[in-house]
């Protein structure tokens, strides 16, 4: 089966992948601005995420068996990719495999290390929302509260609700397996792999997922890297400053 993507512009592909939980249309701001720059943007939805295929399957490789597919599906060559966070790993993973397709790699705040399970009390949370009460987004961002302080973490939570039938919300992604298979999001790219392509990593400054330590990390499997941090921001650091990420972007590209 094919992604689901929504494609912007005409000219260069360059291909989006969005983070766990998320969808593609989480980066349709910064998607419209690189289209009217000489690109076309791609923003993908990952298996189980956004309008995609459900898939019992959810693993880094299958992830980036996906996007091969969907490379040769619209029949894309020499393409700029952008992960972040589990995209991020989905992009890196799909470059070392696919070198020859990949022109230059654009990695958002993660490391090619293993990361421990952090996601648990949002999926309790999502988990534990009620659709035959809850009929409104209001009343699902009261009930996620209980889990989630942070009211940008529960917006961009909150962007999978849709109406499944009239009156009735559901969520998009495969709730049920991601939360059977977040262990997978945390897996480090394979360690015999190296990466020769052109690569940017971009950092929050307030973000944990990069440190010092896999500066080094990188340098083992990256040939061909840099690394810039993004001020005043964290994990979601092209949303929290998406000025100096598109600066960045395109000083890149340049």
């Amino acid at each position: 089966m094919i992604l689901h993507s929504k494609i912007l512009g005409d000219g260069v592909p360059f291909l989006i992948l969005h983070g766990f939980l998320g969808m593609g249309d989480n980066w349709k701001s910064m998607a419209l601005k690189l289209s009217k720059l000489g690109y076309q943007l791609h923003l993908i939805d990952q298996r189980n995420h956004g309008r995609s295929f459900h898939d019992q399957t959810f693993n880094y490789e299958s992830m980036a068996n996906d996007l091969k597919l969907y490379c040769e599906y619209h029949e894309l060559k020499k393409i700029i990719l952008l992960g972040h966070s589990m995209g991020g790993k989905t992009a890196m993973l799909f470059t070392a495999i696919n070198p020859s397709m990949v022109a230059k790699l654009i990695v958002a705040d993660i490391a090619p290390r293993f990361y421990p399970i952090h996601h648990h009390q949002i999926l309790e949370g999502l988990s534990n929302l009620d659709f035959s009460i809850i009929d409104s987004r209001k009343k699902a961002d009261t009930e996620l509260s209980k889990y989630v302080d942070d009211f940008g973490v529960r917006q961009f939570l909150l962007k999978n609700l849709y109406w499944v039938s009239p009156g009735i919300l559901g969520l998009r992604m495969n709730l049920k397996i991601l939360f059977e298979n977040v262990h997978e999001v945390g897996e480090s790219l394979p360690s015999h792999l190296t990466i020769n392509t052109e690569t940017l990593f971009l950092r929050g400054d307030k973000s944990e997922y990069i440190l010092k330590d896999d500066i080094t990390h990188i340098a083992n499997q990256f040939n061909n890297f840099s690394m810039n941090t993004i001020p005043n921001s964290g994990h979601w650091l092209h949303a929290e400053n998406p000025k100096a990420f598109f600066s960045e972007i395109l000083n890149f590209l340049s």
